[in-house]
């Protein structure tokens, strides 16, 4: 990819953030094969025709852009020393006999896979790709509830069928992957259906805890979920920079950010 003419490579940048919702430098130096210096002219560019939004570190979709929503595969493909480390944490709270539930997402995703091998629990999702993680998992006495519904581009399973599931059960734990973090929206999907749920999801439990890797700070969707007062804690990689941090502090009851693994 060294040899990529800058118009491609600036239309590789945009694909990946209209696809992600966001992009670091240092991830596009690393997948591109280019330097720091040309990154940053690139994303100067893009900013300038307003294709992008730049963000300490990297950019983001501009304003405007809320309606947006990544796929699934791609996103899986980010940040995912983050997502491990944020995994680990999350795991860490879960204990034998708990009753969780992980919505869709690829964050909550990397935390299924690390519930494989705590013995009697109970997963409730709305992912199928989190029910087949857990499908087979070594830990004995696990349960996996899966709802129904139809299915979004992130792979999610939204509408009734789902809604109506969620109301009659209670959980001890909401772990809950998000679009986007904002001190002003608070948490944020593009999805109107998803955020429907994912709001039912806070409602039906006793603790909930938010998700999301560092570049979703900042990052605001069509459809708003709940504010950052109304979530027990968030589990973030300490990527966040300071005037993230000294917002989220005051705001969360229990922030906790993790170093990448």
């Amino acid at each position: 990819m060294s040899e990529m003419l800058p118009d491609r490579r600036r239309r590789e940048i945009l694909d990946r953030v209209r696809a992600a919702g966001a992009v670091r430098v240092a991830d596009l130096v690393a997948e591109l094969g280019v330097s720091d210096m040309t990154v940053r002219r690139d994303l100067d560019r893009l900013a300038r025709d307003r294709e992008l939004q730049k963000v300490h570190g990297g950019a983001k979709l501009p304003a405007g852009s809320s309606a947006a929503e990544p796929g699934f595969t791609h996103k899986s493909e980010l940040q995912l020393p983050e997502k491990a480390a944020i995994a680990a944490a999350a795991a860490a709270m879960v204990e034998p006999g708990m009753s969780v539930s992980l919505n869709s997402g690829t964050t909550t995703c990397a935390l299924a896979r690390a519930l494989r091998r705590i013995r009697d629990i109970t997963v409730v999702t709305n992912s199928p790709r989190i029910a087949d993680v857990l499908h087979d998992a070594p830990a004995t006495g696990q349960a996996v509830v899966s709802l129904g519904g139809v299915r979004t581009p992130s792979d999610a399973l939204v509408g009734p069928l789902a809604t109506a599931a969620l109301r009659t059960l209670h959980l001890d734990l909401c772990f809950m992957g998000v679009h986007g973090i904002s001190e002003r929206e608070g948490l944020t999907t593009p999805n109107m259906m998803e955020a429907e749920v994912n709001r039912l999801f806070l409602d039906r439990c006793d603790r909930s805890v938010v998700l999301a890797d560092s570049t979703k700070w900042g990052l605001a969707g069509l459809y708003r979920i709940a504010g950052l007062d109304e979530v027990d804690a968030v589990v973030m990689d300490d990527g966040v920079d300071g005037p993230a941090r000294e917002t989220l502090n005051p705001s969360v009851p229990d922030l906790r950010l993790e170093p990448a693994r």
